[in-house]
C-alpha cells in the first residue's frame, strides 16, 4: 500500500510497525502498533483477525515478509511500499513515542 492511501485509510486498518526498538524510539507513524518482527508469531491475539493489517518498517523488507507471515495464517495484510522512509519522504508525520517532539527516521 502506498503511504498517502494507508494515511487516507489508516482509522479502517490496523497499522503494525515491526521494526527494532531503537528504530521504534527514534520515530513512529501515529497511531501504529509496535510488535517488533520476531514477536510477530507470539502476538497474533493482539490483531484482530477481522480488520486489514499494514505492516511497516524502515523500507518495506521485513514488513513484506511479515505481511506474508500474516496472510499464511489468515490475515488480511498487506506492507506498506517503502516503509516509513516513504512515509516520512512524502511528508507525513514522524512522531517520537511521547509524542513530545517529532521522530525521526533511523
Amino acid at each position: 500500500m502506498d503511504p498517502k492511501d494507508l494515511h487516507a485509510r489508516q482509522d479502517r486498518v490496523q497499522l503494525v510497525d515491526v521494526r527494532e526498538a531503537e528504530e521504534w524510539h527514534a520515530g513512529r507513524i501515529p497511531g501504529s502498533r509496535w510488535i517488533p518482527m520476531g514477536e510477530l508469531g507470539d502476538r497474533l491475539d493482539e490483531l484482530d483477525a477481522d480488520q486489514p493489517v499494514v505492516t511497516v518498517c524502515r523500507s518495506g523488507g521485513r514488513s513484506g515478509k511479515m505481511a506474508d507471515f500474516l496472510t499464511e495464517r489468515g490475515y488480511r495484510a498487506q506492507t506498506m511500499e517503502g516503509g516509513i522512509q516513504a512515509w516520512a519522504d512524502a511528508g507525513l508525520s514522524v512522531q517520537a513515542p511521547d509524542d513530545e517532539q517529532p521522530g525521526k527516521v533511523t
